[in-house]
């Protein structure tokens, strides 16, 4: 993700890359992956099992449809919105500055609304097959929910050095005053490396950020971004007409959340793919035999890296939430017996207190490949017991690293035995 920002495409979810390394197994549709084929297991898949089965009856609303009974039942809270204005996504004739777009999002599942549409899309960091996309036809008498395979995957996968991979992303582009996007200027796909310059281009942006600049809340004159007004203000009144989003925010914490959960999904399922192909190729006499060590070598590292936010975009100003997200989010746990958690925020130096990713307690973590776990763990403990002092974990004090190795130890159920029996250096 590190060398992706001159990549082109929308304001949310979803990319594509260009090489493919083992063309026998690039396609997604293909084993052992078998994506089209494969049942998605995940928490949007089993609240459509419970809404077929007469379970659960889901809400519709005036105006919002089905939209708040089912970000309650995917535990999405309303704070989480972010709005984007540039027209992308399925509904592009509908997504002006006027009428953006929210998604709303939460450990894994992302929501997309806007206003005036039946269509509601979903999607999920499912643990087996990576981004899994769903659309919902919001009739009142019944809602019509689907799974989307080649519809969406012609544009929400990357191609990796191992084969497809179905990806979410977030991307910050150059819009005009009509949400249209300049594709001849500079846009960049954006994750917890990116410098806050580059960041939400065709996004509406509130909270705090000092005297750091981004590309939010700004429109094309020419060439040039010209603000709307005040970038960091704490609603969006004034701009248009809030009475029908659930708030009336599009939170920079929500924001950088976000774009770091993204890619550590796509990291996670990219990982799990690489050493799955590497497995099964190796089986199968007709293809190149890869050597599956170094494939899980290389993979844990990119999943280790990524987990203790290597390379993030230090902040120069002190960012401040414009509603309850960091609350919200704040509050899920797990915690210490003394109160400390992963989802505890720092917005002084960086995003987090404690840098190492929460979706380390995600199903999409529980569910990599045995070996590939194992060796994330090998990977992880020789980080934050202090053997390993590499450059790349500079940004971690001994401090960060032995409170991390504390934390996990306390709440992290599957850890391996040596961790618990092994003392940190």
């Amino acid at each position: 993700m590190h060398d992706l920002r001159s990549l082109r495409f929308s304001a949310l979810l979803f990319f594509f890359s260009v090489q493919s390394f083992c063309h026998a197994q690039s396609r997604l549709d293909e084993a052992p992956i078998n994506y089209t084929e494969t049942k998605g297991e995940n928490r949007v898949s089993a609240m459509i099992d419970k809404v077929d089965s007469g379970e659960l009856d889901l809400i519709y609303e005036d105006g919002y449809g089905y939209l708040r009974s089912i970000l309650d039942e995917l535990q999405v809270p309303v704070s989480s919105q972010a709005l984007v204005f540039s027209k992308t996504s399925l509904q592009t004739g509908r997504i002006s500055p006027t009428n953006p777009r929210a998604i709303f999002f939460g450990d894994d599942v992302y929501v997309g609304w806007v206003r005036g549409s039946s269509l509601l899309e979903i999607s999920a960091a499912d643990p087996k097959l990576g981004a899994v996309y769903y659309t919902i036809q919001m009739s009142p008498r019944r809602p019509s929910m689907r799974r989307e395979n080649f519809r969406c995957l012609g544009c929400h996968e990357r191609t990796d050095d191992h084969g497809k991979v179905p990806v979410h992303t977030i991307q910050s582009v150059m819009a005009r005053s009509s949400g249209k996007i300049n594709l001849l200027l500079d846009s960049f796909v954006t994750d917890h490396t990116s410098p806050i310059a580059e960041r939400w281009g065709g996004w509406y942006v509130t909270g705090g950020h000092g005297l750091m600049k981004h590309m939010g809340n700004a429109f094309l004159e020419g060439d040039q971004l010209v603000s709307l007004g005040p970038s960091d203000a704490e609603t969006l009144q004034g701009q248009f007409d809030l009475s029908r989003w659930p708030v009336a925010s599009s939170d920079i914490v929500a924001l950088m959340v976000l774009e770091h959960q993204v890619e550590m999904h796509n990291q996670l399922a990219s990982a799990n793919f690489a050493v799955r192909r590497a497995r099964y190729a190796s089986t199968d006499p007709a293809d190149e035999v890869a050597d599956l060590d170094t494939v899980i070598d290389r993979s844990a590292k990119q999943v280790v890296d990524h987990l203790l936010f290597v390379d993030e975009a230090k902040l120069e100003s002190e960012i401040q939430c414009s509603n309850t997200f960091a609350d919200d989010f704040a509050t899920k746990g797990p915690t210490t017996r003394d109160g400390r958690s992963l989802r505890q925020f720092d917005l002084k130096r960086r995003l987090f207190r404690y840098p190492c990713s929460y979706t380390i307690y995600s199903p999409a973590f529980a569910a990599l490949d045995s070996q590939l776990k194992d060796r994330v763990f090998q990977r992880l403990w020789q980080v934050l017991s202090g053997q390993d002092v590499s450059p790349e974990y500079g940004h971690l004090s001994s401090q960060d690293r032995g409170d991390i190795l504390q934390i996990l130890r306390a709440t992290l159920d599957d850890l391996p035995v040596s961790w618990t029996n092994a003392e940190a250096s």
